[in-house]
This record gives structure tokens, sequence and C-alpha cells, in this order.
């Protein structure tokens, strides 16, 4: 059963979105070649820079709890922990009828 996360991080000032788009690549490279990620994009708007799209997918639930765990030490985590999001996260796969 893989697990997927989609929806938006809103930044509330032009510069809270500038300092999260500049740690964004190495977030995604470390992300990317963690054990079970499937997928994981993160697009910022044209329309409004303050927003970025995200689209997350993972093996399973353990490899998308090891992700969170991870993400929440690093420099990444520390500079976005008060950034509002907008996510849904579902389980989807195969499951008993």
């Amino acid at each position: 059963m893989t697990v997927t996360l989609s929806g938006f991080l809103l930044c509330r000032s032009l510069e809270e979105a500038d300092r999260v788009a500049a740690l964004l690549p190495e977030h995604v490279r470390l992300t990317r070649a963690e054990p079970g990620c499937v997928r994981f994009e993160v697009w910022r708007s044209h329309a409004d820079p303050c927003r970025f799209a995200v689209s997350e997918g993972f093996r399973d639930c353990a490899a998308f709890l090891a992700h969170q765990a991870r993400a929440a030490t690093t420099l990444w985590g520390r500079a976005t922990k008060g950034i509002p999001r907008d996510y849904v996260i579902r389980e989807e796969g195969d499951q008993p009828p």
C-alpha cells in the first residue's frame, strides 16, 4: 500500500518563500534518495510565488513516517516548521473488498 501526500505549502511573505526556494533543492535531493520514496515533486507557483505545490509518494507507511522523522531534524524541517500547509495524505493500493 503506497502513501501519497498532495497539497500546498503556503508561505506568508515573498521573503519566506524565497528562503523556502533556496532550501528546496537539497531537501528534494535528500528525500528522493530515501528508501521507499517513489515520487517527490515541489513546484513554486508562477501566479502566486508564496505558494508551493507538493506531490509525494512513498512505498508504504513506514517509508513515509521515516521521511517525516528525517525531514523534521534537517535545516529544511527547522526552517519551515511554522509555515502553513494544506496537505491531503492518502493510503492507496491493494485493499481487501
